[in-house]
This record gives C-alpha cells, structure tokens and sequence, in this order.
C-alpha cells in the first residue's frame, strides 16, 4: 500500500492501521531517509511516475491535499494544482499501474443548506476548497472508476506523530495557556475520530467497496457544543465560549454538513459511533 501523505494528521493513522494488513509505503514531499519511504510531489507528474514506478504499489490512498479552507480561499491556483491537478495525476498512475484507489474528500462538497446529505445528493460547494475537492472526485472516478471516495465532515483526535498539525493538539495548548476558545454555534459538523476512521478505510478496502461512502458520527453536533465537550474532557470546561457570526476574512463554509452514513452502516462491519464515543475514542490511550 503506498499511503500519500503519511505524515499528516490521518496519514499517521491510516499508515499505523494499514501496517497491520499491507506492507506500507509512505510517500510524502520529502523523505527521512527511512526504509519504505518515497518521496512523491502530486503536482508533478515526473515525481509520480517515479514514485509508482519505485512503490509498484497494488493500493493507493491518496490522503495528501490542501485541507486549510482559508488558505485555498487566499490561493486558489495552489489549492487547484494540489488537490485537483495532484489527484488527476495520481489516478492517472493508478490507472496505468492497475492499482486500487481510495481517495479522501469532504462535506464541503456541499453547501450545507439542508440537514443531512445521502451520497446521491447534488453537489453545491461554496469554498474554493470545495470546489476543488468536486473536481478531484470527478477526476478520480474518470480515470479510476472502481476507486473509493470517501468523504469526511470533520475528523479530529490528537496527533500520534511531530509532524501533523491536530486540531485537539491547538486547543489544548490554547486552554492550558488560560486562553478562551471560541467556536461558531451555526455550523453543524458529525465528527469522526482518527483512529475510527482509519479502521473504516481499511474496513472498506478488505470487502472490495467503491464508489462514494459519508464517513463520521451516527449524531450531529454545532462546533461549539463540540468545543464544550472537547474543553470539558481536557478539564478546562470554561474557556469555550460561543462565536455567533463568522471571522471577517474566513472563506465560506456551509451551516449544516451533516453527512448521513446509512450506506457506511450497510456496508462495513464496523459499528458507527455516536459523537460522544468519538469524542472518547480521541483520549484513549492518553495520560
């Protein structure tokens, strides 16, 4: 399995998880000099080409993009040579390679106007990261149609290496430091922690599924109820206020993207969690 970004925040996770089954190649921009590692830049076709050729990998997971929604809002031809031009370029080569592909995307597919989208749903984004994470699903499914879509409305845990930025990481350095945490009570997001995840990936590769698949919690929850639980858990339970109208500056981001996750629970044999147990899942294992 050659895992592209292994070591961002899910990289890490779904590198450990794979291991247990594949015998896993990490393919990131630069490289440690360690055994199994590849250096691979998507936005340049040499640099795949290489990398397959190096990896002959018989799984793919493409999980390397710019995620920062006001980052890809601020360089849009950035966020488009990454996550567009970057999956077209990688599907290109599993295509050629006759290797499986799966694919990580979002709900900002979405304009997140309606509670609840099934994978059928039409496609609306109101961010330049949405749009370019529509065009990567379109180009992927063109190049590779048996590839696997999944998309994420949120995933969070702490970071299980030095190089990954975690959010819970961020607000936890926030609140030990007396700062206060403000989150947004008008988005709607239903989270799914790393660890959880990466055995949903897996989960899905062994019994073959393609296509498009909503990963998360069976419940929704606002962000700033999430905060709250968060900030509880850590035991800092009032520094977390609410944030009633958006940052000036912050790209758009859809009210409600609850992703239902009835076709996951028909489909894999693992159980999905509620949003509290995804929230517990993220400490297991901590001090």
């Amino acid at each position: 399995m050659l895992v592209i970004g292994s070591r961002g925040f899910l990289g890490q996770y779904a590198s450990r998880t794979a291991g247990r089954e594949f015998q896993v190649i990490e393919a990131n921009r630069t490289t440690r000099g360690r055994p199994g590692e590849v250096v691979l830049d998507v936005t340049a076709d040499s640099s795949v080409r290489a990398a397959f050729d190096a990896a002959r990998p018989d799984v793919v997971l493409l999980l390397s993009a710019i995620s920062d929604i006001d980052r890809c809002e601020r360089f849009p031809k950035e966020a488009e040579a990454v996550n567009v031009r970057g999956a077209q370029l990688v599907a290109d080569a599993c295509a050629r390679n006759h290797a499986r592909l799966l694919f990580t995307s979002t709900g900002a597919v979405f304009d997140g106007r309606k509670h609840g989208y099934h994978e059928e749903d039409t496609v609306n984004p109101v961010s330049v990261y949405g749009k370019t994470k529509v065009m990567a699903e379109q180009a992927v499914f063109a190049l590779v149609p048996s590839a696997l879509v999944v998309r994420i409305a949120l995933a969070i845990g702490f970071a299980c290496g030095p190089d990954a930025n975690a959010v819970l990481d961020n607000l936890k350095k926030r609140l030990v430091a007396g700062q206060v945490a403000a989150f947004p009570v008008f988005e709607q997001r239903n989270p799914i922690d790393a660890v959880t995840l990466s055995l949903f990936l897996l989960d899905l590769l062994n019994i073959g599924a393609k296509g498009i698949f909503h990963v998360g919690s069976q419940d929704s929850v606002t962000r700033y109820d999430l905060g709250l639980k968060l900030a509880s858990r850590m035991g800092y339970p009032g520094q977390v206020e609410p944030q009633g109208e958006p940052a000036p500056g912050r790209a758009p981001r859809g009210p409600d993207h609850y992703l239902l996750t009835d076709k996951l629970r028909n489909t894999s044999t693992i159980p999905i969690p509620t949003c509290d147990e995804v929230i517990e899942r993220c400490f297991d294992g901590l001090a």
